[in-house]
């Protein structure tokens, strides 16, 4: 293992030969590390906290810390973290609390912009991205191959919907389609599908124009939620199926 002489590693950690741990790391009793992970400097990780194998970690990033909860004292909750995620400088991931699951969850291949938090109990998928100070409230579910944009906050128990796009400043309070491009002008507004983002996914260009029928009879036509909702069950493909599911299992609405 190479580790600089000033890195603190606490007696009980799991830590492979293969992970390089730099200047000033701190790593807790209960942290188990997969192997080839990279702590570059000043970099925190604590709690019941168990990393896979390949993610890098920027300096001044604290992981499994303490949740911003008030009503936590202390339990013995989790935070898991999948594989090769790049987790910028002053990222901050909290702990679960008993009351929310007890784990907070990041998948694999994600990237974390500097100073984006994942706060207790949320879920975040695989393939993301948070940009610059995008903030995640307590028990959000952020779905696969979602982009955050700079500044964004979300609410707590809001869900942000496979493949969505969400523009830098908005500031989310409801649930966020899947597929969607969905930005903040004056009021925050879905704005049809994410489809530079799909393309670059590989979504056919069949796919897509199914998905455009769908949001066109949510977005644009004269039906309300529950007509268009009936309308887009009747449109062939897994996607539609996607998108009609996520508006039945919705508790807070779902931003249109």
């Amino acid at each position: 293992m190479s580790t600089h002489a000033s890195a603190v590693i606490a007696a009980g950690a799991v830590v492979p030969a293969s992970c390089t741990i730099g200047p000033f790391c701190t790593i807790g009793p209960e942290v188990v590390l997969g192997e080839n992970c990279v702590l570059i400097s000043h970099v925190v990780l604590d709690g019941r906290t168990r990393i896979g194998s390949g993610n890098t970690f920027h300096p001044f990033c604290s992981i499994g810390v303490p949740p911003q909860d008030l009503k936590y004292g202390g339990e013995p909750t989790e935070t898991v973290i999948g594989d090769n995620n790049t987790i910028r400088e002053n990222v901050t991931i909290s702990r679960g609390t008993v009351g929310g699951g007890g784990v907070t969850r990041l998948g694999s291949n994600c990237l974390l912009m500097t100073c984006a938090h994942i706060g207790h109990d949320s879920q975040v998928g695989s393939h993301c991205i948070l940009a610059n100070a995008a903030t995640l409230a307590g028990h959000v579910v952020i779905e696969d191959y979602v982009t955050l944009g700079a500044f964004c906050p979300v609410h707590q128990h809001c869900v942000v919907g496979k493949y969505a796009f969400i523009g830098g400043g908005t500031i989310v309070t409801q649930d966020v389609l899947p597929f969607s491009l969905t930005s903040s002008r004056r009021e925050n507004k879905a704005f049809g599908i994410n489809k530079v983002g799909l393309a670059r996914r590989g979504f056919s260009p069949e796919r897509l124009k199914r998905l455009q029928k769908a949001f066109r009879l949510l977005l644009a036509a004269k039906l309300n939620t529950s007509q268009a909702l009936e309308k887009i069950k009747e449109i062939e493909g897994d996607d539609a199926a996607l998108l009609a599911a996520f508006l039945e299992r919705s508790e807070r609405g779902v931003i249109k």
